[in-house]
């Protein structure tokens, strides 16, 4: 909390937000949020906005709840994959299993961003999916999402399977 405030207060960037990953529980969000104000760290103080992590099938399943908390929500494609399959990606076994393309995760993807957009949330993701799989990338802009993070690598050709996405849609 220190390195924020300091960032925040004494550098002056204002536009540092706070992600809070892996709560598991609105009551642990709640916990959170208690935690950073005693630290003097106040959501919504000073324009200071906290995210939360959507990596667990909670986050999605509970969204409307960690809206009422957070000001946003990013989704860990990774974790929320593994959790939501019920595999590791690193065992030799079970990561062949391993897609963020498999309808459970895009059915939670898509219900994510419309519970958080329906609380006027935002939603974006972090994670490798959107630079691996333009087409993913092209499912998650279709369905709204605020915001994509990519590999530089996977930049360009991204970019253009989504302004294809925007033009087929009408909102490019």
């Amino acid at each position: 909390m220190a390195a924020v405030k300091r960032v925040r207060e004494e550098m002056g960037l204002k536009n540092l937000m706070v992600m809070v990953p892996f709560c598991r529980t609105p009551e642990e969000g709640e916990k959170v949020l208690e935690v950073m104000a005693e630290g003097g760290l106040r959501r919504g103080e000073g324009g200071l906005e906290v995210h939360v992590m959507a990596e667990i099938p909670s986050n999605v399943l509970e969204a409307e709840a960690f809206a009422e908390l957070f000001d946003g929500f990013s989704i860990g494609s990774n974790d929320l994959t593994q959790l939501a399959l019920g595999l590791d990606r690193d065992s030799e076994r079970v990561a062949h299993l391993f897609d963020e393309r498999r309808e459970t995760v895009k059915a939670l993807c898509a219900f994510l961003i419309e519970k958080a957009h329906a609380r006027g949330k935002t939603v974006s993701i972090c994670g490798q999916a959107p630079s691996d799989y333009p087409e993913f990338a092209a499912f998650l802009v279709e369905r709204g999402i605020d915001s994509l993070s990519l590999n530089p690598d996977a930049l360009l050709r991204t970019v253009r399977e989504v302004a294809e996405v925007e033009r087929r849609l009408g909102i490019g």
